[in-house]
């Protein structure tokens, strides 16, 4: 593994889903850490600190949206951008999410290119 690779982490409780953004970042050659549920996530985002986040919202335990806010409020996670992908694509649901800290909001079902664009858009920010 080279210094240079970027690591996604990937928080999304529908296996299939998170498998398939997962796969959509290793072929662009991204190291993948996958979450089910966003409780246990919170600590690895501590610990691995990934450069991106693709973010669930609706999880089995706490809401996408609760990780997010709990990520601003960290001076160490604040950085962190973080790309929703949620089922909920209402407009009020779009902007809650950017509210609370979403750098990109994404609807499912989420195409390749618009993830792989999405990933390149904040990392080249970050």
């Amino acid at each position: 593994m080279t210094s240079t690779q970027k690591t996604v982490m990937i928080i999304e409780d529908e296996p299939e889903a998170a498998e398939l953004f997962a796969e959509m970042m290793r072929v662009n050659g991204f190291r993948v850490l996958k979450m089910f549920s966003s409780a246990p996530a919170i600590p690895l985002i501590s610990q691995e600190k990934p450069d991106v986040i693709i973010l669930d919202v609706m999880m089995p335990d706490i809401s996408g949206l609760e990780v997010l806010r709990y990520m601003r409020r960290e001076p160490e996670l604040l950085s962190i951008p973080v790309i929703v992908v949620s089922a909920k694509s209402m407009p009020t649901d779009i902007k809650t999410g950017l509210e609370a800290g979403a750098s990109i909001y994404l609807t499912k079902p989420v195409g390749f290119l618009d993830l792989k664009n999405a990933v390149e858009q904040v990392l080249q920010k970050a």
